[in-house]
């Protein structure tokens, strides 16, 4: 759907800090919209995929894009109907100009805010050009820096963006120390997290590349699939840190994972099997065993 009509569906909102009482109608249009819509997609384009059992979860029938790279858009304000919100913060990594990335539509049509990194200093020029027009006078609410994020600096930097204690979104996307990284943080304490996940790795594969605070992805290796963790890495990891599995979304990029006292029986908890969805760009050109054989040689760390 284009973004105009999504925008349309939301006049009247854009004003406002989102609010539980807002999601369950806006869902609905939402839903009467898109709902289903990437899954079924995918079922046409790729039916190995869906018989494999992906497009089967609950989060898939929420899944809308007004801003996000997928549907993560309409996940988010269904995980955040199911679990309300506090202070309406959020803190993103990996965004380029920030038009294409998870906490935009919340910045932008929901009076959220917040702290965006970029490692990129022409995106993050841009990034700030994009905030400054949308925003206009509330401009402030959105910070954007510039800065390579590491396990070593990641809570300094989260506390010079004047981020600490708890906050309702964490949104991780560096393709490459992903893991190491969300492992490292202490200073925020989110109340969701969504993390890109390497479908590469399989489901079963317990694995993250090993640690490089100076690591770039295609500088690894030229195939692009060496990057980031598996799902099951991800989620003893986040098991760790007191979360659980709530789902990922069809296109096999992003997993959500919710903190347990903010769950409170309201999300339902997926296994790695039950939640797992290969990435349909790269499942139709080899398998999953296909793919980890281009990389299996590389430095891999199992957790």
């Amino acid at each position: 759907m284009p973004k105009n009509i999504l925008r349309s569906i939301i006049h009247g909102v854009t004003t406002k800090a989102l609010r539980v009482a807002d999601l369950p109608s806006l869902l609905g249009k939402l839903a009467a919209a898109q709902r289903y819509n990437a899954a079924l997609q995918l079922r046409a384009n790729y039916p190995d995929i869906a018989a494999a059992g992906a497009c089967q979860q609950p989060l898939h029938r929420y899944e809308a894009k007004v801003y996000s790279q997928h549907g993560e858009d309409g996940i988010l304000l269904h995980l955040f109907d199911a679990t309300g919100v506090t202070d309406r913060r959020f803190v993103e990594f990996g965004i380029e100009d920030g038009l294409e990335c998870n906490a935009a539509n919340l910045a932008l049509n929901f009076g959220w805010s917040g702290l965006f990194l970029e490692c990129d200093a022409e995106m993050v020029r841009s990034a700030r050009r994009n905030y400054a027009i949308r925003l206009k006078a509330h401009a402030d609410r959105v910070r954007i820096e510039q800065a390579m994020v590491t396990a070593e600096n990641i809570n300094a930097t989260l506390e010079q963006g004047g981020m600490r204690g708890e906050i309702d979104l964490l949104s991780v996307d560096i393709d490459g120390n992903d893991y190491w990284v969300w492992k490292a943080i202490t200073a925020i304490q989110p109340r969701i997290v969504a993390i890109e996940y390497n479908s590469s790795f399989g489901p079963e594969r317990s694995l993250t590349v090993k640690y490089d605070p100076s690591f770039s992805r295609y500088e690894k290796h030229d195939s692009g699939l060496y990057y980031g963790a598996s799902l099951a890495a991800l989620t003893k990891l986040a098991d760790e840190k007191g979360y659980l599995l709530a789902g990922c979304d069809s296109a096999g990029v992003n997993a959500f994972y919710v903190r347990r006292d903010a769950a409170d029986g309201r999300v339902r908890e997926l296994s790695v099997a039950d939640a797992f969805v290969p990435q349909y760009v790269r499942i139709v050109e080899k398998t999953l065993d296909e793919q980890f054989d281009v990389i299996k040689g590389m430095p891999l760390e199992t957790v």
